[in-house]
Parts: structure tokens; C-alpha cells; sequence
């Protein structure tokens, strides 16, 4: 395997020139599945796991490989080998696990483009993409917002309008993967740069993948009728070399993406919203009363759509949120107020 063309560079050998001194090999996440793996190396394909040393080094489990990562391997076995490090990743694209913990999931690693994948049937949805581009801000990542099913699209002109309104500067492209054609794709893919596909069940990212490849390499499924819902057919994330050179990463399909991103990646992703908000009066202001605020005369005239405002409000309260539990010296002064409340309560019911 040429890991050049899979994008290792001089920065992922001379983060691995340590190891390399140790005996161990450099090798890729191409598939990963709860704690087992698939390394690419330059020898050989081989299956592997992590340390003990490694699960006692990384303080969790979104540290730990996934998909697209560069690890230091020992090979204990023809085919079989040790994950001993992660290498430093230059992107990460993560979302909040399921749960009431607040923790992050990994996704995939070191992707230079992410494919936002919306379907032009039922499924398109300016709200979910407004959340795709936020996590693939945060991710830093280089995003791309994929249209596909364009050939079932009634004013598909329209479509592409909606979408760059939501996409600002980042490029839109309309595709057909059922009819083969994905030409626009074709600028986004050389060799050592690695593409991810994201996008909920059903929009044709396997279907993307399988034409991109030339071959049926996974499967894939119709759509409900009624609702245009797609089935699970992708059930783990898989790194795929391209025969050009660089490579392809899918990923099951997710309805529900709960954010893991700052507040300063919901202003990258509604840069709009970020830049008329520096105009107000008030560098604090809340855009719900002030006086001279610049987001509301936009809103009172028009300029910034009503529902793109709400989804602003709503992705930014989350990421201040999670912000506020990331951040332990937050979380303990919340506690606090919120204890105080409590006490306050409880004295007012009692002297009433």
C-alpha cells in the first residue's frame, strides 16, 4: 500500500520518526469496529487492537483510533498487530455521544473534504445541513454540500438556491448517483486527500461510493416511499483507497447529530448572522432588545431569514452549553447558581 496516496505526508512521518526508532510500523484506521481494527501499512493489510498501554495512556475513549487515524503499530503476527500510539490528528470531525453523559464520539480522522450529503426528495433539510456545517466547522475539515437525486428533483435550480443561502461560501454541487452522474465530485478527489461522506440514511452516500469506485462495493437500499426515510445499510465507517489515489471514508447515517462545537464554529457556519452582529451597539449584545442592534433591523428587514435566525439561537445555546460542561471552573460555578436558586426557593416558600 502506497501511503502517500492515502495521504500520509511529512508531517505523519515526522510525527512518527519516534516510533519508527522503536521498531513499529506507521499505518492507517481504515476500518474500525468496538476495539478491534484494519490497518493499511506499506507491507501489508492487517487486523490489530489497541495496547494495554495505550487504553492506560488516553484519558478517553474519543482519543482513541478511529477511522482516518495514523497510528504507531507493532506487528505480533503475520497479519496481526498492537496499536502502541495515535499519531496528532490535523482534523476531527466528533459529535456528542448518545447518553446523558457528556461526552464526544469520534467519527473520523484526518479528512481534508467532508461531503454533506442532502437528498433533493423528502429528506432535504436546511436545518440538518445548518448543523452538518457547524460540526464540519469545528472539525476542520474543508466542507462540500453534495445534492444528490437530482434527477427526481422538480425545481432543482431552487434547491441549489436554498442550499447556498445556508452554505454561504462553501461550494454546492447537485449530483445523480443513481443515474452515474457525479462529475462535479471529480474536482474534489486526488491523490493523498481523503473525502468523508456524511448525511442521513438514505440520501445515497453508499450508492456515491459504489459509483466513485466503479465497482458494488457496498450495499445500499431504496428509501421508504411515504417519507423518503433511508434504511441503515452502512453500519460501521470504512476507509476506502481510491484507485487514483486518495481515499473515501462512509459513515452510517445520522438523523440525529447532537453538536460537539464551540461557539465560534456556529459563527463560522452562520457568518451572516457573526458579521452583522459585530455591527451592534453593544459588543454583548443578545440581539433580543437592545437598542441599535444590527440583527434586528436585518431581521426587521428582511435580510436575514426568520428560521435561519432560530437555528442560530438554537445551535448557539447548545454549543455555549456544551462549552459550560467541557469547561469544569463553568460547571461548578453553574452548580453553584443552581444551588442558590434552590435555597432561594425554598426560603420564599417557607416565609410566604
Amino acid at each position: 500500500m502506497n501511503l502517500e496516496s492515502l495521504g500520509a505526508d511529512a508531517l505523519v512521518f515526522g510525527a512518527f520518526q519516534t516510533y519508527a526508532t522503536q521498531g513499529l510500523v506507521l499505518g492507517r484506521v481504515a476500518l474500525s469496529h468496538r476495539d478491534q481494527y484494519r490497518l493499511y501499512t506499506a507491507t501489508a493489510e492487517c487486523t490489530a487492537e489497541a495496547s494495554g498501554a495505550l487504553w492506560y495512556r488516553t484519558p478517553g475513549r474519543a482519543s482513541m483510533p478511529a477511522v482516518g487515524d495514523w497510528v504507531a503499530a507493532r506487528m505480533v503476527a503475520p497479519g496481526e498487530a498492537l496499536v502502541e500510539a495515535v499519531l496528532p490528528r490535523r482534523t476531527c470531525f466528533a459529535r456528542r455521544a448518545a447518553g446523558p453523559r457528556e461526552e464526544q464520539q469520534t467519527i473520523a480522522a484526518n479528512i481534508d473534504l467532508v461531503f454533506l450529503v442532502c437528498g433533493l426528495d423528502g429528506d432535504f433539510n436546511l436545518r440538518r445541513l445548518e448543523r452538518y456545517l457547524t460540526l464540519a466547522a469545528e472539525s476542520g475539515a474543508q466542507p462540500v454540500v453534495v445534492l444528490n437525486k437530482a434527477d427526481i428533483c422538480e425545481d432543482l435550480s431552487a434547491r441549489l438556491a436554498e442550499a447556498s443561502t445556508v452554505a454561504g461560501t462553501v461550494p454546492v454541487v447537485a449530483v445523480s448517483a443513481q443515474a452515474g452522474a457525479l462529475e462535479p465530485l471529480g474536482e474534489f478527489l486526488s491523490p493523498g486527500r481523503t473525502v468523508a461522506l456524511l448525511g442521513s440514511s438514505g440520501v445515497g452516500k453508499s450508492t456515491i461510493v459504489n459509483r466513485l469506485l466503479g465497482e458494488q462495493r457496498l450495499p445500499t437500499q431504496e428509501v421508504r416511499e411515504g417519507d423518503s426515510h433511508g434504511r441503515h445499510t452502512t453500519t460501521r465507517r470504512e476507509l476506502i483507497p481510491l484507485a487514483e489515489g486518495g481515499a473515501l471514508i462512509d459513515t452510517p447515517g445520522m438523523r440525529e447529530l447532537q453538536l460537539w462545537a464551540a461557539a465560534g464554529s456556529v459563527d463560522r457556519a452562520f457568518d451572516d448572522i457573526a458579521a452583522l452582529a459585530h455591527a451592534c451597539r453593544f459588543a454583548d449584545c443578545s440581539h433580543t432588545g437592545e437598542p441599535e442592534c444590527a440583527v434586528a433591523l436585518a431581521l426587521a428587514e428582511g435580510t436575514i431569514d426568520v428560521p435561519r435566525w432560530e437555528s442560530y439561537r438554537k445551535l448557539m445555546a447548545e454549543a455555549r452549553w456544551h462549552e459550560s460542561l467541557a469547561d469544569p471552573l463553568a460547571a461548578i460555578a453553574r452548580k453553584r447558581a443552581i444551588r442558590h436558586i434552590h435555597k432561594a426557593a425554598r426560603r420564599y416558600n417557607k416565609f410566604r
